[in-house]
């Protein structure tokens, strides 16, 4: 996509943006410097801060920790029982190919 296919008020945008120059070339426009915080916090302030985002998470209740265990062994035992069917055959398979 080149510049001609841009109307009028795509290039606008892109003057006010800083993509575009007065000329309307393409400018590049600088990467904000990301600064790390210099300023650390305590080994107190931090665990305060984790407590208080702790007490932000929606904790999932007593049935709903039970139904997703069960569907998770579940689904375990359906996989385990999938691959060792499908390891059985092959290695009938490839018993059967390569006896003499």
């Amino acid at each position: 996509m080149s510049l001609d296919d841009l109307n009028r008020e795509q290039k606008r945008q892109l003057k006010k943006m800083g993509a575009l120059d007065d000329q309307g070339k393409v400018a590049r426009a600088q990467r904000p410097q990301q600064t790390r915080p210099t300023e650390r916090v305590g080994p107190r302030q931090y665990l305060k801060e984790v407590r208080d985002e702790m007490r932000k998470v929606a904790w999932p209740n007593r049935p709903e920790v039970t139904r997703y265990s069960i569907v998770v062994i579940v689904t375990v035992v359906v996989y385990t029982a999938l691959v060792g069917g499908f390891d059985y055959l092959f290695g009938s398979i490839g018993e059967w190919f390569y006896s003499s």
